[in-house]
């Protein structure tokens, strides 16, 4: 696949790295709030309050590009944490998306609960109803599972962030979605992704058309999902191991698509105890 970003890097380095890890949309949002990825302390006190101050035209050009250079060597500091190189064709996007970081304003997919199977109180999963509904998608295939998902979310986010027929902001959506597949002939996930954006509803009857041939508008029809949340990491170890667990405690697994999953990402996955769901979809 041809992309016009450099390459995600997730080589490694230092004696402890931690463990690999992918940029995402709500990570590069999230403006370095608390636990940012790394604990880079040093990065999260160079963060401004305010990029503005000055009344003066001359001054303004100064302190934007000021403050695009702070947000893109933070987040160049956040990606070192997670082995991934953010490139300097991001600065632009980083700054729109930090500054239209309103959590209360994220618009969620809408759904209805048909069931839900809980035991001694706990919630073990739900059984939803999905309407049908428009996404930006790009499927992507690098070498390592990580880098496909880095480049497929920079790549989204420069949908969002005005590179699209409107040349406006879109405004962020939850949950960002990354499909997974599964292959009989290798054992664990495949390299093969598709992460998608749902789009707000206003945008849903005419999505602006994306600047990057790669991102393209999927209407998914309606589906019936099996919803099971769990914290933490998001890489093929943990999502192997919620797709099992998620297998499990289903009746009727046989019911659902066998071959393709859903990792749908909800919060800043900087944060120690991250919110993230498994979908199973149901056959049609």
């Amino acid at each position: 696949m041809e992309s016009q970003a450099r390459p995600c890097l997730l080589s490694g380095g230092g004696d402890d790295p931690g463990p690999p890890g992918a940029i995402t949309l709500e990570e590069l949002e999230s403006g370095g709030g608390a636990g940012a990825a790394g604990g880079d302390e040093e990065a999260a006190a160079g963060w401004p309050d305010s990029a503005y101050g000055s009344s003066l035209e001359d001054n303004a050009g100064d302190e934007q590009q000021q403050e695009q250079e702070r947000l893109l060597s933070y987040w160049q500091s956040v990606g070192r944490g997670h082995r991934v190189d953010v490139p300097r064709d991001m600065a632009e996007p980083i700054q729109q998306l930090t500054r239209n970081n309103h959590p209360q304003e994220r618009e969620s997919v809408p759904f209805v609960v048909i069931a839900r199977k809980e035991q001694l109180g706990n919630l073990l999963y739900e059984k939803r109803h999905y309407e049908k509904a428009k996404w930006a998608c790009i499927k992507v295939q690098e070498k390592q599972y990580e880098q496909s998902i880095c480049l497929g979310f920079m790549k989204i986010m420069r949908y969002i962030c005005q590179q699209n027929s409107s040349g406006l902001y879109l405004g962020m959506t939850v949950p960002i979605a990354t499909i997974v597949r599964t292959s009989e002939s290798t054992p664990g996930i495949t390299r093969f992704v598709t992460v998608a954006y749902y789009l707000p509803s206003g945008l849903q009857e005419q999505p602006p058309a994306p600047n990057d041939p790669d991102v393209v508008i999927e209407e998914w029809p309606p589906t019936i999902i099996y919803a099971r949340a769990f914290r933490g990491v998001t890489n093929e170890t943990s999502i192997a191991r919620e797709i099992n667990m998620l297998a499990e405690l289903l009746e009727s697994p046989e019911l659902c698509l066998q071959d393709t999953f859903i990792v749908a990402g909800y919060t800043n996955p900087a944060a120690t105890n991250r919110q993230n769901e498994i979908w199973f979809l149901e056959r049609p």
